[in-house]
């Protein structure tokens, strides 16, 4: 079972202000496709199917604090980490670094759900044995 999934990004033009520094926004950006990473290196995606059934797994939390600022092309660690698992939710914690020094700290939770395509309709439902079974909560530090 797996509990962390880690990858990078450099910095680009267009995540920044116009002094240059990565814009707050865009934190939330990096840890939803953290998140999307981290399902596909298990085989899954944020939106699938699964036994003829459409899942998705919709944010209906996030925050970021911001402890140093990362700049045009600087490359930036993270460290997305499964903070709680529970019967219908997912919370991650998302550790962000430069350099080995913190720069960022964020959490996002996704509740699993089943889609109507149809009615537009979402609606929570349990984790599928078959992805809970892939992950574990982090132990504690």
């Amino acid at each position: 079972m797996v509990h962390e999934y880690r990858t990078s990004r450099r910095i680009e033009f267009a995540d920044t202000d116009m002094a240059g520094i990565a814009h707050f926004s865009r934190f939330y950006v990096f840890m939803e496709q953290a998140e999307h990473e981290f399902l596909r290196s298990l085989g899954f995606s944020i939106h699938m199917e699964l036994d003829g059934e459409l899942i998705s797994w919709p944010r209906v939390q996030a925050s970021c604090e911001f402890t140093a600022a990362v700049r045009f092309e600087d490359e930036v660690k993270i460290r997305l980490f499964v903070k709680r698992k529970g019967s219908k939710s997912m919370t991650y914690g998302c550790e962000f670094s430069k350099d080995g020094e913190a720069v960022a700290v964020g959490e996002l939770t996704s509740v699993c759900c089943l889609c109507d395509p149809g009615g537009g309709v979402m609606k929570g439902i349990e984790i599928p044995a078959v992805i809970a079974d892939k992950m574990e909560q982090a132990p504690p530090e």
